[in-house]
């Protein structure tokens, strides 16, 4: 092993090390990077070791205009709009009322408050895309009535957490919006290629909570004193979908037609959240400024994040790690097909340890050149591997959405009952991914029909 080699091996090892202090990801990052970059001087002035391109700290100065390039991009404009659509949206009371007519509508089925939290988490998704907002929201509606109509603690958990993790996946995704930026490729693209993915996930909790009710019914019973079901309460169910539906038409549609970039639809998206919560009467000075604070720390931490994966990746690119990876990937003995699906498994199981963000800002710019010089649509990798990092929310320990979920759990259900009710969730989400891989069309139709070619 060359020294250039050995180098990009300690730094990724360090870096896998360093995540298990506890310090926050993004010093982690930034950190290592200047750590390494005074190691790769050092070897360069002390024994001629010139593999390292950083050879003085001057040259460690062009993060600054790598800095200032990733703030002029247009594309991430559209980050702190959407977060904050999604945030209003979550205050705004639409939800909530969706729910009340949801549940009344379905509540009087078996297994009907599961079909509803499915439901309500794919409108969620197309409207928010905000998970943390989402899995709060859900359980917070859903989980103690599911409680008093005695179903399973698992069942309600578990399709609780996975229903509130679509956001990451269906459009407007703020994941999706990340990708595109890291591999200079179409927002509209990848949007339109998730699209379907995401309705098919969706579609696979359904089948499975429809499916569970006519084996299992002891773990989604039917309410005892349920009533028939009345044209007004399907009217209302309607009619409760329609400020959401709108504003999923006016982000999404704006897009898909060609009417507004990314940026300019986030702006209207937020716009509209906003009037929906006036609508309501929810709309105030404090709730503005609440929301508008959640906004800023929520891009804070995310932008933190760029800064240090923009430092971490120029030093790795210093030292020559994507040639290595590249050279590695490309050895293995299994083939084009086989390195895809060995990439992303390496993506499942680093989703157990990272966050998606890591993730996509690290091991997603190494490894998409590869799969494109094997000859790989890149708009089809990249959403399946946006499908496959969908189970890094559900995978302990690092699953997010268990985290979001297990602060508003009633007591009665523990974290035994959690890390139990997601195992089916989870394995439909690797289901997915198999389908995505499979059957390529599944991302590729949409935007071939409405742009005629893709990426």
């Amino acid at each position: 092993m060359e020294v250039y080699e050995l180098l990009v091996v300690i730094f990724l090892v360090s870096f896998i090390l360093l995540l298990f202090t506890g310090y926050p990801i993004a010093w982690i990052l930034g950190g290592l990077s200047l750590v390494f970059t005074g190691l790769g001087i050092f070897l360069n002035s002390n024994f001629g070791i010139d593999t390292f391109l950083l050879t003085r700290w001057e040259n460690f100065a062009i993060i600054v205009d790598r800095t200032f390039a990733l703030m002029s991009n247009w594309v991430l404009v559209a980050l702190p709009m959407f977060v904050y659509m999604g945030i209003m949206l979550d205050r705004s009371g639409v939800a909530e009322l969706m729910m009340t007519n949801f549940v009344r509508v379905f509540g009087k089925m078996r297994g009907g408050l599961a079909i509803t939290v499915v439901l309500m988490g794919i409108l969620l998704a197309a409207s928010t895309g905000i998970v943390g907002a989402s899995v709060v929201l859900l359980a917070t509606l859903s989980i103690p009535i599911m409680m008093r109509q005695n179903y399973s603690k698992e069942l309600a958990s578990g399709v609780v957490a996975a229903s509130g993790t679509l956001g990451i996946l269906i459009p407007p995704s703020i994941m999706l919006v990340i990708m595109a930026d890291q591999l200079s490729i179409s927002v509209g693209d990848l949007f339109m290629g998730a699209m379907i993915p995401g309705l098919v996930l969706g579609a696979f909790y359904l089948i499975y909570v429809i499916v569970l009710a006519q084996l299992h019914p002891s773990s989604m019973p039917a309410p005892a004193d349920s009533e028939k079901l009345t044209a007004r309460e399907v009217w209302g169910a309607v009619v409760a979908t329609v400020p959401t539906a709108t504003l999923i038409v006016a982000v999404l549609g704006t897009i898909f037609f060609g009417i507004a970039t990314p940026s300019e639809a986030s702006g209207v998206g937020a716009f509209g959240a906003t009037l929906l919560a006036a609508a309501n009467k929810r709309l105030n000075w404090q709730m503005i400024r609440q929301v508008g604070i959640e906004t800023s720390l929520t891009s804070a931490f995310i932008f933190g994040i760029f800064l240090g994966a923009t430092a971490f990746a120029l030093v790795m690119r210093s030292l020559g790690g994507d040639e290595f990876i590249a050279h590695l990937l490309k050895g293995l003995p299994f083939g084009p097909t086989g390195i895809v699906i060995f990439i992303l498994f390496v993506a499942f199981i680093a989703g157990f340890f990272l966050d998606w963000l890591e993730i996509v800002l690290i091991m997603l710019p190494l490894v998409a050149p590869v799969v494109k010089d094997l000859g790989f649509n890149l708009i089809w990798f990249v959403v399946v591997f946006a499908v496959c990092l969908q189970t890094s929310f559900l995978t302990p320990p690092v699953g997010f959405s268990l985290f979001y979920l297990k602060g508003v759990l009633p007591k009665e259900i523990t974290t035994r009952h959690l890390y139990i009710g997601i195992i089916p969730f989870v394995i439909l989400q690797l289901l997915a991914v198999a389908a995505t891989f499979i059957w390529p069309e599944l991302v590729l139709w949409l935007p071939r029909k409405m742009y005629g070619s893709v990426g």
